[in-house]
């Protein structure tokens, strides 16, 4: 019986091909595209929840109120992690790590690459397969370190590293212990290579301070321990080791939950990456319904080609459970053969997706799990595309079928048009989302900086820099290829520190709880940075002694800390005391979708990262960026030449909301093919059934404008629905996202305006193609037999 069911579907396969591409193509390209969102939430929801004991694994934060918000974050100091492991006895252990970056020397190599300090623990906490070495002794030395196969193919060109040697930062030789496999791309710990915390320590890096709030600290409790119970007992440990100086609070979070979980609102982490996730779930929904709706409009559109045989079956016996069996086979059949194609799509759109989200996916063919999966869904989408079409079919009456009164449109008209506009109310939906996100972004990129990005660039200080700074500056001034040079705290583009428990005269106990974000600079910083004074003078510590102790404040941390005469203010940070000797504009430190934060601008005492360059616009790039190489080789020979334009690291903090951006827009793009593939199919065989009136009407005098109206406007009518039911859910999907962004875009009536248009014109090309060649049909063609 199964065998007939698709030897019948097959030979309804052949006899309409044209429906049969159709509907194979808009399944295929419908399941292509939700795979392939699947495949990327699959990605984004298991982000180390791979790790065998990640159920027991926590990151601790704070929180504490700061300028009236309630605030988490997930830094904390480094003691807390030795503190945690010696005084409670549920932390099987307390590892920490931090970024580092370093220059590796084998032989004649010589790059700059990112890894991490961690304590040795840290290695047997989160089980990384080691393909060489032993994890739990690897990082037993300060002068061990652990690599991933990829970065030992780099420096010695073959993974089989354990025993070699290599020197880091021209100084210390270290002996690689041990070989990881590399990294999966659904971890936040993106290494090349692993560094053990004694060897920060002898840096002299490491401190006991519970006020620096700078690494990350995990803890991997007992099995038996409770979550909760250890929440109640830790929350109070800073305020203890700091006399009650430092009010923050102390809570762990599960591993599991801070990639989708991670933001913090009104110091709880409830939202963040899950909103982008369930976006992008919903997205992969509606293609895959509407795929699954072109088929259902398709099946019971052509079901006067079918009543006849479903009339047969019934007068031999045939039952209704049968034949919707063999509706739903039909489906299904062309469900795997769409499933198929769906496969080839997905491959070759691999490459290209994987691009443009900055991860690699693939399709895990040795893995019987998604073999399952991927024949679930094939069927699943087999019995929800021919689930209404079997029952519909299957519901005819034989007497009236044979009598040859039977007419399928009065009752399959409401269904057809209630799909077409569900159909196209997820494509406006989508449409509009896109276009919301993209002025979002647009939005922000053409917010105002607050300093000129124009020929700046950032070198960090490595080596020999800081000992000739003097010299290096002359040296760039003198050779034409800067204005201005300068040292700071960060690059312009990134903040590296905050802080809190400022007083000033006139300060309450609240503004202690005022956050900075804190920044120093040398000489110069304002006109390397091309920031704008609004009164008093840059700092310069080489005309003013004193400048060692001055800072500069933006506008909005003087207004935040109510300061009528800024300028010659005191500003005391325990017992050291700044003078306030500048006011800037404010400028963006940070996202450019926040608001901007106040900032202290600190003299040249403090540390210093980066070296800014202003090059000489009247000269060419390269000749410049070749002059101030040689500089830097001169006085800095041991460390290559390595550099970052400032605009190019601004434009990154665009790069996540482009990246949904750009999805948005490729299945938006997808789902509008996929309804007018189905539109052009059902108004191809609606229009294909009025041959017969349309040559009446040519023939009484009909024009064929009038004719192609006629045609086309029930299809217009439906996406006219469509448009007035999907607005307000567009605008409060919309309006949801932008409450992320404190610095957002409005959501403006005409992009509901535009998006009908478009829509409305869509569809017309789309119906009105077969509308037109109707209407041009010779009536002598099609009433030849009347």
């Amino acid at each position: 019986m199964l065998k007939n069911y698709f030897k019948i579907a097959w030979r309804n396969i052949l006899r309409s091909k044209g429906y049969a591409f159709i509907n194979i193509g808009g399944l295929g390209i419908g399941m292509a595209s939700a795979i392939l969102i699947l495949l990327w939430i699959q990605n984004e929801v298991s982000m180390d929840r791979e790790h065998p004991k990640s159920d027991r694994i926590y990151r601790m934060y704070n929180r504490d109120t700061f300028s009236g918000e309630l605030w988490a974050w997930g830094t904390t100091p480094k003691i807390m992690g030795p503190t945690l492991a010696k005084d409670y006895p549920e932390v099987e252990h307390a590892v920490r790590i931090n970024f580092a970056n370093f220059l590796f020397t084998v032989g004649d190599k010589k790059m700059n690459e990112s890894g991490s300090f961690i304590d040795p623990e840290f290695l047997e906490v989160f089980d990384f397969p080691m393909l060489q070495g032993n994890s739990s002794t690897a990082l037993e030395d300060p002068y061990n370190m652990v690599v991933t196969e990829d970065f030992a193919k780099k420096l010695f060109g073959t993974e089989m590293a354990v025993g070699q040697t290599v020197k880091i930062d021209s100084t210390d030789i270290f002996t690689v212990t041990g070989v990881l496999e590399n990294l999966p791309n659904n971890t936040r710990f993106q290494s090349d290579y692993f560094l053990s915390w004694a060897y920060m320590k002898k840096l002299g890096w490491d401190d006991e301070w519970w006020g620096n709030n700078s690494v990350e600290n995990y803890v991997l409790l007992t099995e038996n321990a409770s979550h909760e119970a250890f929440n109640e007992k830790v929350i109070n440990i800073t305020k203890e080791h700091t006399n009650g100086e430092n009010t923050a609070d102390v809570f762990s979070y599960p591993l599991s939950q801070i990639h989708l979980y991670g933001k913090s609102e009104n110091g709880k982490l409830v939202g963040g990456r899950i909103v982008t996730v369930r976006m992008f779930g919903f997205i992969a929904l509606f293609i895959l319904v509407i795929a699954c709706i072109n088929f259902m409009n398709l099946s019971t559109a052509r079901s006067e080609k079918r009543a006849k045989e479903v009339g047969l079956r019934k007068v031999v016996g045939a039952r209704k459970t049968s034949l919707i069996a063999q509706f739903i086979g039909e489906s299904t059949l062309i469900a795997l053969i769409a499933g198929v194609l769906a496969i080839l799509l997905v491959e070759l759109a691999l490459p290209s997706f994987n691009t443009l989200i900055g991860k690699q996916l693939f399709l895990p063919y040795s893995n019987m799990i998604f073999w399952l999966q991927l024949i679930s869904f094939i069927l699943l989408t087999g019995l929800l595309a021919g689930s209404y079409p079997a029952f519909f079919l299957s519901s005819f009456s034989p007497v009236n079928v044979l009598k040859g009164t039977f007419r399928s449109a009065a009752s399959a008209v409401n269904p057809r048009k209630i799909l077409v506009v569900i159909q196209f109310s997820f494509a406006i939906i989508l449409i509009v989302s896109t276009i919301i996100i993209q002025r979002q972004i647009s939005h922000a990129q053409n917010r105002e900086l607050g300093y000129n990005q124009d020929n700046l660039i950032y070198i960090s200080m490595q080596g020999d820099i800081e000992k000739h700074y003097g010299a290096i500056k002359q040296a760039l001034l003198s050779s034409g290829s800067s204005l201005a040079v300068t040292k700071s705290m960060s690059p312009i583009t990134q903040r590296y520190s905050d802080g809190w428990g400022y007083s000033w005269e006139g300060s309450t106990p609240e503004d202690e709880k005022l956050d900075f974000i804190r920044f120093s600079a040398d000489a110069d910083f304002m006109k390397v940075m091309g920031t704008k004074l609004v009164e008093g003078r840059d700092i310069d510590i080489y005309e003013f002694a004193s400048d060692s102790t001055a800072i500069l404040l933006n506008e909005t941390a003087v207004r935040k800390m109510g300061l009528e005469n800024p300028v010659g203010q005191i500003v005391s940070d325990g017992e050291d005391n700044y003078t306030v000797v500048g006011i800037i504009e404010d400028f963006i430190f940070e996202s450019p979708y926040d608001p901007v934060n106040p900032l202290m601008v600190f003299g040249p005492s403090s540390w210093f990262t980066s070296l800014h360059i202003r090059l000489n616009p009247d000269q060419p790039v390269a000749d410049n960026l070749a002059k101030v190489q040689g500089v830097f080789e001169e006085f800095n020979p041991n460390f290559p030449f390595e550099y970052q334009f400032a605009d190019e690291q601004y434009a990154r903090k665009f790069d996540d909301t482009a990246r949904t951006a750009k999805l948005s827009l490729v299945f938006t793009i997808l789902t509008i093919v996929i309804s007018c593939l189905g539109l052009f199919g059902l108004s191809t065989y609606m229009t294909a059934n009025r041959l017969k009136e349309i040559g009446v009407r040519k023939v009484l005098g009909a024009s064929v404008g009038s004719i192609s109206l006629l045609l086309s406007k029930d299809f217009l009518k439906l996406v006219g629905i469509a448009f007035l039911l999907s607005v307000p859910i567009a605008w409060y999907i919309m309006d949801q996202w932008l409450q992320d962004y404190q610095y957002s875009v409005g959501i403006e009536w005409w992009v509901f305006v535009a998006t009908g248009t478009v829509t409305m014109l869509i569809a017309l090309f789309t119906v009105g193609f077969q509308s037109i060649k109707a209407a041009l049909t010779n009536p002598a063609r099609t009433l030849k037999s009347e």
